[in-house]
């Protein structure tokens, strides 16, 4: 038993309310349950309700026994003296105030309809299993799922736009190097993401805003600060950007010795470093002020278009500096832009709306369910048990679902969860 259960229970009246007393025979009658408490103090503010013949309004307090109480220590605070009534699955103790009055309990366990804790039971004890709904989370109705992936897409932005302040703080507030971060680390994709966030991190966003105008010079800044510049390679491109980083490097104090070198292990060629690398620097070749023109795109083919770029000349025939290969453009795909939308651009646009004081929603709802859903491990099990992911929308929310409510349990605060322990 779970004392989450009971605040679930007592919030949304899931008891027999007929005959309801209290342990020492006093009749109840409930008038609002109060309004449900997630900080310091009472589990519930503001029920109003009959105990006897005297009407109350104050606080509920709620635990898995009556001597939780006293283990909990709310004997000794002065904030449990308003409660109003103690409830608790099984009473084995009586609870006083600071004055040594009795607080009126009720033991909510012979109340709990016997269907409400056999879907309790099942729910959590299924530990065997991938969630504790997989049983039944194909029977949940389509209303019920869309409404709450939607609602989990959203908390998931919400989690996202703390990380996005948290570099606003460290980038002296500049959006456009929050933008190009987050980018980087985007583009390194989850092999290489935090060496690339590293390699942005390293330098001064200003710095890379005065080298714009040249394509070399900002692949010899991002090749050279992710330590692909320290080989001794007979190549006149790679010589030209050892020489023009040796410049930077000079002129700006440039310092890559925290940086994490990116790796080319179990990667696909078209994902190595130098190839991701390259298509970043032509990104911000072709685009100055880009974060002004992400947060003005109203459309995804606007987005698009901003990203359609490709290598340089000399990565058309290489994935290495060593190597040639047969020639071809590898340009950035549609999805890998993609990705970037939703893992970037998105949380970006979401993120310096808030930041305004807007509300950007239906903008934000209107990209994302134009893209596919993503495909991992997560979302092909939900969809094994019910077809819910064919967007974008779906899929990042399910990964909220996940690993912020199946693997903590918290099926309580769960619509699914809530929709099962209902039937």
């Amino acid at each position: 038993m779970q004392e989450d259960f009971l605040h679930y229970i007592w919030k949304h009246k899931m008891f027999h309310q007929t005959d309801l007393k209290t342990v020492n025979q006093e009749v109840i009658k409930i008038n609002t349950v109060g309004t449900h408490n997630f900080n310091a103090g009472p589990d519930f503010f503001n029920a109003k309700l009959s105990i006897g013949e005297q009407l109350w309004a104050g606080n509920v307090e709620i635990h898995i026994k009556s001597s939780d109480w006293f283990l909990h220590n709310h004997e000794q605070d002065k904030a449990y003296d308003n409660v109003i009534l103690h409830v608790v699955w099984e009473h084995n103790t009586e609870v006083f105030r600071q004055d040594n009055s009795v607080i009126p309990t009720l033991e909510l366990k012979a109340y709990i309809p016997s269907e409400a804790l056999a879907n309790y039971n099942k729910l959590f004890n299924a530990n065997q299993n991938w969630i504790n709904c997989e049983t039944d989370f194909a029977g949940v109705d389509d209303f019920t799922i869309s409404h709450w992936l939607e609602r989990l897409y959203f908390e998931r932005l919400e989690r996202k736009s703390k990380d996005v302040f948290t570099l606003l703080e460290t980038s002296k507030n500049n959006w456009e190097a929050v933008l190009f971060k987050m980018l980087a680390k985007s583009f390194g994709l989850k092999v290489n993401g935090d060496a690339f966030l590293s390699v942005a991190n390293s330098f001064d966003f200003t710095i890379l805003r005065k080298s714009q105008s040249k394509l070399n010079t900002i692949e010899a800044l991002l090749f050279g600060q992710s330590r692909l510049l320290e080989a001794t390679v007979e190549d006149p491109y790679y010589v030209t950007l050892q020489n023009e980083y040796q410049f930077l490097k000079q002129k700006f104090s440039l310092d890559n010795s925290l940086v994490v070198s990116p790796s080319f292990f179990r990667l696909r060629p078209n994902n190595f470093p130098t190839i991701r690398l390259s298509q970043l620097a032509n990104v911000y070749h072709n685009h100055q002020n880009l974060f002004s023109k992400v947060i003005a795109a109203p459309l995804i083919e606007d987005i698009y278009h901003l990203f359609l770029v490709a290598t340089s000349e000399f990565w058309m025939s290489h994935y290495t500096f060593s190597k040639t290969t047969k020639t071809f453009k590898k340009s950035i795909s549609k999805a890998f832009i993609n990705l970037l939308i939703i893992n970037t651009i998105i949380p970006v646009k979401f993120s310096y709306a808030k930041f305004q004081g807007k509300s950007i929603d239906a903008d934000i709802l209107n990209i994302i369910e134009q893209l596919p859903s993503e495909k991992n491990n997560i979302i092909d099990k939900f969809n094994a048990l019910k077809k819910v992911s064919t967007q974008a929308l779906q899929s990042q929310a399910l990964l909220q679902l996940k690993n912020e409510y199946c693997n903590k349990n918290k099926c309580l605060k769960c619509a699914i969860g809530n929709k099962l322990l209902a039937n």
